[in-house]
């Protein structure tokens, strides 16, 4: 994997472990991103995550949010990733992050197979997108990583290698990192002891563009088409950049879910769980596509020439 380099941003990680920080004097430390522990397993809360979260964004550090996964099946890690996105609810959902959402996934405590590993770490990142409307991206040891397969290259790799000067090793599924852990016993003013220390592969603010928050709301309609759920029509699709939307009566019916739009409070829920990332136009509620249909097996496609969302729903050829 490619080296370090000299103007690349520095960040954190911290949990219950560091203890009482002082946000302002680690930003002035030259500190410019954290990630910040926010749950465990299904039902474990960080008890220093909602103060961490909102000191950090205060002081101006770019503010991200993990969860450590214990999961030993694809149910149970969906049920965590379920669990990560309530507690993220606490301090406003993943929109609220600066950075994207992650999953820390390091060991195997159910001695499970490469690729009951790599499906267990797909099934948390689907169903947290799903949930939140925004990709996350995973933390992983060097070594570790080799159990992820390809299916998983699509997401962004913060990896954990400790050493001033030997930079990580390529894996079968990455060639480069996008944030190193390169240590777990830095030293920085406001925090006592030690604490992990990351880089960021570039500048502050090319973190900042590359990683921000977009909400959905404040986005422009580039352009319309057609939504079809195994080849009949169902809809209007709508582009939000690259993201494609379509209506949330239609998704949740083709899908053979429940749902709901709480109009007094512009909220969408899909089986029973709010939805983060929803377009409000003329009255109908829009959800992204792609996360949602393929969390649930559907198999979705678009075509630029004619603007038809295609989705084949499980089991439909």
């Amino acid at each position: 994997m490619q080296q370090r380099n000299s103007r690349n941003a520095q960040g954190i990680d911290v949990s219950r472990y560091q203890g009482k920080i002082d946000w302002k004097m680690v930003k002035a430390d030259g500190i410019s991103f954290a990630f910040i522990k926010a749950s465990q397993g299904q039902r474990y809360v960080d008890p220093t995550f909602i103060t961490n979260a909102k000191e950090a964004k205060k002081a101006g550090v770019l503010l991200g949010a993990y969860h450590f996964l214990d999961a030993t099946s694809v149910e149970a890690a969906k049920a965590e990733a379920r669990h990560f996105a309530e507690v993220l609810e606490q301090i406003g959902g993943a929109k609220a992050l600066d950075l994207p959402a992650v999953m820390d996934y390091e060991n195997n405590p159910g001695n499970l197979s490469k690729t009951l590993i790599s499906a267990v770490a797909l099934a948390f990142l689907l169903e947290l997108e799903r949930l939140t409307g925004r990709k996350p991206i995973i933390y992983t040891g060097n070594a570790f990583a080799a159990n992820f397969n390809a299916s998983l290259g699509g997401y962004k790799l913060w990896i954990a290698r400790y050493s001033d000067t030997r930079v990580p090793s390529d894996t079968v599924t990455w060639k480069r990192w996008d944030i190193w852990q390169y240590s777990d016993s830095g030293k920085v003013t406001g925090i006592k002891g030690n604490v992990d220390m990351n880089e960021y592969d570039g500048t502050a603010d090319e973190l900042r563009k590359r990683f921000g928050a977009v909400v959905p709301a404040q986005e422009t309609e580039s352009a319309s088409g057609m939504f079809r759920v195994n080849g009949k029509e169902a809809g209007k699709a709508l582009l939000y950049g690259s993201r494609t939307y379509v209506p949330l009566r239609s998704l949740a019916n083709a899908l053979g879910l429940s749902y709901r739009w709480d109009n007094a409070r512009k909220e969408a829920y899909l089986n029973g769980v709010k939805l983060q990332t929803v377009q409000l136009v003329k009255d109908t509620a829009y959800v992204q596509l792609k996360p949602i249909a393929e969390a649930y097996g559907g198999v979705v496609s678009w075509d630029s020439k004619s603007k038809i969302a295609s989705l084949k729903t499980k089991g439909k050829k």
